[in-house]
């Protein structure tokens, strides 16, 4: 293993790299003499150390962020998956939307799995899953509740990819896919949450396509909106740069993310195993 041509691929990716080192010069400098020293299989550990260092996340953190992720892909995707067997649906409209975003969703699922392998690591199983949460819910059998899950499901996927954007800020390619599965996860929750203010049965009309405040109709999936109520961007409370900004148009203004906690603490409630 050639550790100058390591850094000078890296340097290629990240030109900023020695600038990122910089203040850590003489570690570096260290890393490289004892890198001369070291056996071939310890390298990688002390390459991720070093990643550890100049950008405070190592490879592994980027795979452990693409394995969360893959969950949540699982999970949406067996949720329209099976969505579509079931005769649920008052429209042909309606199940289209469902047929379109399935197709996403497993479309996603084999992206993930494919940069992870790609990445050197290993795809996490699908878990079991209980769309009832221990029979609190029928989505399978209510419409209106298959819909009201469904949001809560790809609004906690747009929260869940904009939290981890930090620890991937550094891979480019990695981001890309991650940015570019959020823009997707943001467009099904607009309009699902169209189709939930349009229902015949249960209409919403006062529901809009992003969200207001903390604001949510179902107190079951209320842990989905935690913090949405913010109004300090940077430090600035958005709703005192001009009288006629009110409090639901700073936090329609901006999407919060969620912690992997508040995530996974969702995402659990239909996790059989």
């Amino acid at each position: 293993m050639n550790l100058q041509n390591i850094f000078s691929e890296i340097e290629k990716t990240d030109p900023e790299i020695y600038q990122r080192l910089d203040t850590r010069r003489d570690a570096m400098k260290q890393f490289r003499n004892i890198g001369r020293l070291l056996a071939l299989s310890a390298i990688p550990l002390a390459l991720g150390s070093m990643f550890k260092k100049a950008y405070g996340r190592t490879p592994q953190d980027v795979l452990g962020v693409l394995n969360y992720a893959l969950t949540l892909e699982y999970l949406e995707a067996e949720y329209y998956s099976t969505a579509i067997t079931k005769d649920i649906f008052p429209t042909p409209a309606s199940k289209g939307a469902f047929t379109t975003i399935a197709n996403h969703e497993n479309a996603h699922v084999a992206l993930l799995k494919s940069a992870i392998t790609a990445a050197g690591g290993t795809p996490v199983n699908k878990p079991t899953f209980d769309f009832t949460a221990g029979g609190n819910f029928a989505p399978f059998t209510d419409y209106p509740t298959l819909l009201i899950l469904a949001q809560a499901f790809e609004d906690t996927g747009v929260r869940a990819y904009k939290g981890k954007a930090t620890v991937l800020m550094e891979n480019p390619d990695v981001l890309t896919v991650a940015l570019r599965i959020h823009s997707v996860e943001a467009r099904h929750a607009a309009h699902l949450r169209y189709m939930r203010r349009n229902l015949s049965s249960a209409p919403q009309p006062n529901l809009k396509p992003w969200i207001t405040n903390a604001d949510n109709d179902v107190a079951a999936i209320q842990a989905v909106y935690a913090g949405e109520d913010n109004e300090v961007q940077g430090g600035v409370t958005i709703t005192n740069i001009a009288t006629e900004v009110k409090k639901e148009d700073a936090t329609e203004a901006f999407d919060e993310f969620l912690t992997d906690t508040q995530v996974l603490n969702i995402a659990k409630l239909f996790i059989a195993s």
